[in-house]
Order: C-alpha cells, then structure tokens, then sequence
C-alpha cells in the first residue's frame, strides 16, 4: 500500500507540472502610503463622523438598505469633490488604480481612470453588506480607516461559480488557485482594488467596535 501512495504522488506531481493557469481575477492590496496614514486616517475619521451626523438622507437610507450601519452610498455617494481631505484621499488612490491597471494590461485608449463615486461605510455589530458587484464600473475597491481586531475581512467568489453546473465539490484545503472563495483582511492604511464585476460580500461583523471604511469606483472615458 505504502508503494501505491507513493506513485499516486509521483503521478499527481507530474500532472501538476503540466498544467497552466489562465483567465486569472487580480485582486490588488497595497498600504495606501508608506509613512503618515495613521494621522490621515484619524483626519478621514473626523470627516466620516461629521458626515455620519449631518446626512439625515443617508441615514434614513441605510435603516432600509444597510440595517444596524450606516452608508453615505444613497445620498453622499461623490465625497471626493467635498472636502480637501476626501479629495486628497482620491487622489492617492488613483495612483494605486492606475498601476492596477498597468498590471491588468488594460488598453485605455488614451484616456484615463476617473474616480467617478465614493462613499463612506460604518459597521457596527452584526452589520452585514450581501454579495454584490459593481455595474457600470471598470475598478472598485474599499479603503480601511478603523478595523477593529477581528473585525469582517472582503470576501471575493470565484467568478466562474455559476458555470461549474455538475462539478464535484473541491477538497477540504484546495490549492489556491483552485478555492472557491478568498477573503482578505480589513487592515487600516490599506487599499484593496478589484475589477467590478468580481462579485464581493462583508460577512456580518462580529465585534462591538465599528468597521469603517470608504469605498469607490473607477470608470474610464
């Protein structure tokens, strides 16, 4: 039996060596800045706690739409074009999204990336945001601000799970090419891009302190 398992490694290798990865999703996470996010995060923070106080809208949006949280994303959903802080925030993102779009091999036609939306997400306690995508976008991303220790990570679903029809189910611990899902961490001072159809959730939190974030879509034109 030992000599069995043995070749049926051997053979399991060479198959691995044979084969090559194609139609790959990208998913980008860099810090936004090397040195001084901390004190413009506590600067971001400011601003999202005074949004968070004035929009009536969009808090009468989210008990509808975004239950236990609130979200600038049914009202305030340009926050790059109203504050110096917000736009600065635009601004070292677009860096990040153009090398993602270096790295995609993207043919841009001569024409640039525009942060077109952007909006500020609060998550306290069992807050939860379902699978989604974003139409009408060609990047979007999230950008952390506060993550509390153990707080919801992004979780990404392979883009061909609709296709698989009769596939049988992966083992246990797949290789990651071949998982099904990946979630990344929520790590304040980082920026996580991804192509806007790459479906995303937030699972529902489950820490007391408050999850925040700004996210964002990117369009060309």
């Amino acid at each position: 039996m030992r000599g069995l398992s043995s070749n049926a490694g051997w053979f399991k290798s060479r198959v691995v060596k044979r084969l090559q990865s194609w139609f790959s999703t990208f998913i980008y996470s860099e810090r936004l800045q090397a040195r001084g996010w901390r004190q413009f995060n506590r600067e971001l923070l400011k601003e999202c706690r005074q949004l968070q106080e004035f929009d009536d809208e969009g808090r009468n949006w989210s008990k509808k739409n975004y239950p236990g949280g609130y979200t600038s994303y049914g009202s305030l959903d340009k926050i790059h074009h109203m504050s110096s802080t917000f736009m600065e925030l635009g601004q070292r993102i677009q860096r990040h999204a153009n090398r993602f779009a270096n790295a995609l091999d993207w043919d841009l036609g001569g024409h640039e990336l525009s942060l077109t939306d952007c909006w500020v997400n609060i998550m306290p306690f069992r807050t939860i945001h379902s699978l989604h995508l974003h139409p009408l976008s060609v990047i979007s991303g999230t950008y952390y601000v506060v993550t509390p220790r153990r707080c919801s990570g992004l979780k990404f679903e392979d883009p061909r799970l609709a296709c698989f029809m009769a596939a049988p189910p992966r083992i246990n611990d797949p290789r990651p090419p071949n998982q099904q899902f990946v979630t990344y961490p929520a790590e304040a001072g980082k920026v996580i891009l991804f192509e806007s159809w790459l479906r995303h959730e937030v699972p529902a939190s489950q820490v007391q302190s408050e999850r925040i974030s700004i996210s964002f879509n990117f369009n060309w034109a």
